[in-house]
């Protein structure tokens, strides 16, 4: 992004910081073993993303965070396949026992986590996410996961037409490539979202929790 183009988005008024609330959690949005597999839908920095993650999720846990985890999950047969599966039909791939659809190890959910089935790109689309974060009352939506350009960003967008205050967790998400990675961060903080690192986030919330 050339200098002369930030300046304009900053002159039109995007980029403006939301704040954290006073209610955070965690979404982690398709952590799953298939996109750790540059054969299947992985690549890029996903596997570091993963790895950063880890003890973000140790650290929500701690401070009683709620937390959710995203699988893309298709029926055996296909009966419920739509526009997405038209368009990247390797999806239907993503079964409930496939070993590609599983949640990664090292971010295996614990007892109380959401863990939400969903066959678009939005973890707030056709799912129970909205209401279960609003029971909660949590007021701001920290989304990890991938990829950066396709279900994060869409969860982000959702997240913030929600009313959420939404903050993506710029060393906690990952793509398969680097480039869609990059320009989806960029615009993303300029409209959707606070853009954060996991530590960054962290030290924001303990700074806040201890005043």
């Amino acid at each position: 992004m050339r200098q002369s183009e930030t300046g304009l988005y900053q002159a039109q008024g995007f980029g403006r910081a939301s704040g954290l609330g006073v209610a955070p959690a965690l979404v982690i949005v398709d952590f799953v073993v298939g996109f750790t597999d540059p054969a299947h839908f992985g690549g890029g920095n996903i596997r570091d993303a993963i790895a950063r993650t880890v003890p973000l999720l140790a650290f929500a846990r701690a401070e009683g965070w709620p937390v959710v985890h995203t699988r893309v999950v298709y029926a055996d047969d296909g009966a419920d396949a739509g526009g997405f599966t038209r368009k990247v039909p390797s999806l239907l791939t993503l079964t409930e026992t496939s070993p590609l659809s599983q949640i990664v190890p090292e971010l295996a959910p614990r007892p109380g986590e959401l863990v939400l089935r969903k066959r678009n790109a939005s973890a707030f689309f056709g799912t129970e996410l909205a209401g279960w974060l609003a029971m909660r009352r949590v007021d701001t939506v920290a989304v990890a996961g991938c990829t950066t350009s396709g279900c994060v960003r869409a969860t982000v967008v959702d997240s913030l037409q929600h009313n959420f205050r939404t903050v993506c967790l710029t060393n906690c998400v990952g793509d398969r490539a680097l480039g869609p990675h990059e320009a989806n961060l960029f615009d993303m903080g300029q409209k959707y979202a606070d853009l954060m690192t996991g530590a960054a986030l962290m030290t924001a919330w303990r700074e806040r929790r201890d005043a």
